[in-house]
Formats: structure tokens, sequence, C-alpha cells
């Protein structure tokens, strides 16, 4: 049985392994921290948020200074999908941010079905807009207009 847990994660739970949702790729035991089994990229805050002063004129130019911040970005080793990014200190380890109960989840996922894919919520703000355009359509462009020109087509002097 797999469980969906992140937009990119799901854990095998027959296997006890995180794996990724895209390829399938299994990861790493899913007792651990995921990032242990994704390829670490450790960027320079300088790419992602390019200084707004001319670095030769100011000191401080609102881009994250490096010997206090890193980014850091894990991949899936096998399709290089972008899995997690994270803001840390220099020497800062990785954050252990998922931490499940493994047996706990078998115990609750035991009877219930597998979903391959997460459930899908209905659009309310699509719905919103197609009552909204429906009513139009039923008020201006409706029985009433159509009685109206047809009755005006009728009667040339109105």
């Amino acid at each position: 049985m797999k469980v969906l847990i992140t937009e990119t994660l799901r854990i095998d739970l027959d296997t006890e392994m995180w794996e990724c949702r895209r390829c399938g790729h299994a990861h790493i035991g899913a007792r651990q921290n995921y990032k242990a089994g994704l390829l670490v990229h450790d960027r320079d805050p300088r790419e992602v948020h390019k200084p707004l002063l001319d670095t030769r004129l100011y000191e401080r130019t609102y881009s994250p200074d490096p010997a206090w911040c890193r980014i850091l970005e894990y991949y899936c080793p096998q399709c290089g999908t972008l899995v997690e990014a994270e803001y840390l200190p220099p020497g800062h380890p990785p954050l252990h941010d998922i931490e499940l109960d493994i047996d706990a989840l078998k115990a609750q996922w035991k009877d219930r079905p597998e979903m391959p894919e997460p459930a899908q919520a209905p659009d309310l703000s699509l719905e919103r807009v197609l009552r909204a355009r429906a009513l139009h359509a039923s008020v201006h462009h409706g029985h009433q207009h159509g009685a109206q020109h047809d009755e005006s087509a009728a009667n040339p002097a109105r």
C-alpha cells in the first residue's frame, strides 16, 4: 500500500520506503529523514535573490549573505524532481520536517483502498464564475429578452 504524503513524496507501507511520486524511485527507509535519500544542491542565495543595489557601492544589497544563509535544494536522484528547498544557516543540518509513526500509519490504512492520486475537491471559484455567467445569460439573453426582441421585430413602430 502506497500512501501519499506530499506533492512529490509517498510512502510504500509494505517496504517502508520513501518514494518519488513522479518516477517511483525508492529513496530511503520511511523511518528516516527522506532528505538523506535525495540529491542536495547547496545554492548560493545570491543566485536566487539577486542584489537590488550595486554591490560595489553598498555592503547591504537586500540579497542574503551566504555567510549567514544557504539554500538547500533536494532532488529525486532518478528523475530530478525538486522535492524540497530550505533556507538554513551554514553548517546547520537538514531539517527533519516529516516524522511519521509508520506503525500507526499501517494500522490506519490496512482496511482502506489505496489512493494512487489525491481526491480532487471541486473548484468552487470556477463554479461561482459558471453560475454568474448562467445568471447573466438568463437575465440578458434568456426568454424574456428574446420575447421582447420578437415583439419589437413584429411591431416596427415601437
